[in-house]
């Protein structure tokens, strides 16, 4: 680097190194930056990708860049005991859902049965096509008499792999066959009472191969822009908790500038 950029990568550090600019916050905008430390764009953009490999900056969106947070929890705590179970006796089973009475003590609490509700394993799906559109299904759920945007999804068959379940799934219910899935999280829609674990898969690009044959889990199939799925969330028009885990965590990695197939 010339003199010029020498100045303004020392004047960024000591912004940070002094507490100017705290981790988490973000640095002033590019153009903002180059007319208040007078340097060319080019030679600023240098400056920061030498900021941004040496770990002094993080880059966020396409031109943001933020401090990044050290006080980030890299390590569980250790100082929490896991409750013990003494058994479990069960109250109602079918093929869809279990009911059971746990006995559980948790550390220094009189040991006491707790009611769990064991159901299905789960995947999920969104895939995004080229034009920054998800695809989604306009359905009537009569549990909460209400309709909604869903995301393809259902039951991981005994034996049956998450990633082939989310795969068929998909097909089935939309017609449309994802081009790849990738895994980004594995998560516990109601832990303190039920066991029903769900896996979100994320992909890009679906070809259309039929009509979709799971006619009782159909709806109206539509591809839905994501810039909509603010607005579809605050109007409480998603429904279920796989398809808001996952419309996140693709908006999320959207605005870090992440791939939106990225695992988690």
């Amino acid at each position: 680097m010339g003199p010029k950029s020498e100045r303004v990568y020392r004047a960024i550090r000591e912004w940070i190194t002094t507490g100017e600019y705290p981790p988490g916050a973000k640095l002033p905008s590019e153009r903002t930056l180059s007319e208040d430390l007078s340097i060319g764009r080019t030679a600023l953009r240098q400056v920061l990708a030498k900021l941004v490999s040496e770990g002094v900056v993080e880059v966020h969106g396409r031109s943001s860049y933020r401090v990044p947070d050290r006080s980030a929890i890299t390590e569980a705590p250790t100082d929490v005991e896991p409750w013990k179970i003494h058994g479990e006796r069960t109250l109602y089973d079918n093929r869809w859902v279990k009911l059971a009475l746990v006995d559980v003590e948790p550390p220094g609490v009189k040991r006491f049965e707790h009611h769990v509700v064991h159901l299905h394993h789960v995947a999920i799906a969104a895939v995004i096509d080229d034009q920054d559109r998800v695809l989604m299904m306009w359905r009537y759920r009569f549990v909460p008499q209400s309709f909604g945007w869903e995301l393809p999804g259902g039951i991981v068959d005994e034996g049956e792999d998450p990633l082939q379940t989310a795969m068929r799934e998909f097909e089935e219910e939309t017609g449309w066959r994802p081009d790849s899935l990738e895994h980004v999280v594995t998560y516990q829609p109601m832990v303190g009472m039920v066991d029903s674990p769900h896996e979100i898969y994320v992909g890009k690009g679906a070809k259309l191969v039929g009509e979709p044959t799971d006619l009782e889990e159909a709806g109206h199939i539509a591809w839905v822009p994501l810039a909509d799925i603010p607005g579809l969330m605050a109007r409480g028009e998603l429904m279920g908790s796989g398809t808001l885990v996952a419309l996140l965590h693709v908006l999320a990695s959207r605005g870090t500038g992440a791939s939106p197939t990225a695992a988690a």
